[in-house]
């Protein structure tokens, strides 16, 4: 049996409220759980006290016996400093811009780079003339 330390959702709808579970791999989200280990409200602010409340002693035991937490909640247990931070991929190559909006970019800059120039240059040459 693969243990997963995973969010279920409860609140009504577009007003959630998740309980952070230690469940089967294969049970459904919101259905059965082997043990509860806290509670996230992602409605509330970051800084307050009862967005993230978990039982650290038990989460470190889950860990320990081999439970796996998913992507977001090693995020946020690795805030804690429960575990190590998720890998995050690169961006794949399909979502880059193409050969023709990095070229019209590096116009743009070019242009941009151009006309700081020329009015620095602007502003020099009159101050000189008035020094004078």
């Amino acid at each position: 049996m693969s243990v997963r330390i995973r969010l279920s959702r409860g609140g009504s709808k577009k007003r959630p409220f998740y309980k952070i579970v230690a469940a089967d791999q294969r049970a459904p989200r919101d259905g059965s759980f082997i043990e509860k280990l806290g509670t996230f409200n992602p409605l509330l602010p970051k800084d307050h006290a009862e967005r993230l409340v978990l039982d650290v002693e038990k989460v470190k035991s889950w860990l320990a016996k081999g439970a796996q937490p998913t992507e977001r909640l090693q995020k946020m247990l690795s805030g804690l400093g429960l575990c190590a931070a998720p890998v995050i991929h690169d961006q794949p190559k399909k979502s880059a811009p193409k050969a023709k909006a990095v070229a019209r970019q590096q116009e743009k800059e070019e242009k941009a780079k151009a006309a700081a120039e020329a009015a620095a240059a602007a502003s020099s040459e009159s101050t000189e003339a008035s020094a004078e």
